[in-house]
């Protein structure tokens, strides 16, 4: 199925943007952590596609770095990519960490963590920075 963390990091990528697919990339116990901190499980995440919550017009990693570790990936990128979540933009760019996990059939995404990039569109102002 998905023979390198790579290919499914970009599988992943191109479902999400899809709103289709995805719940073949996630393991069982895949857990999902947004930029504001929220925690979904698999099924919370694969709903707010299925129910139309959530759309991406673009998804895309930029500089991203994959570090294998046995039967377990880490990669580590920028995040960029255009949408919207009930009705609202997401955010422009986020950095993402993603733990990928080979099992059986392939790797598959296992976590996402999500946070905001200071000063990028979306994101809350800079903490003493200009007003």
């Amino acid at each position: 199925m998905n023979e390198t963390p790579e290919t499914t990091a970009a599988a992943w990528l191109d479902a999400e943007t899809a709103g289709t697919g995805i719940e073949a990339l996630l393991t069982d116990d895949f857990t999902g952590i947004g930029p504001l901190g929220f925690v979904l499980s698999r099924a919370d995440w694969l709903e707010r596609h299925s129910s139309g919550a959530l759309t991406y017009t673009a998804l895309r990693f930029e500089d991203q770095e994959i570090r294998e570790h046995g039967d377990h990936a880490v990669l580590v990128a920028k995040q960029t990519g255009s949408g919207s979540y009930r009705s609202h933009p997401v955010p422009e760019a986020l950095r993402a960490t993603v733990v990928l996990r080979r099992e059986p059939d392939g790797w598959r995404v296992a976590h996402v963590h999500t946070s905001f990039m200071a000063g990028t569109p979306g994101a809350p102002p800079i903490p003493g920075g200009p007003r």
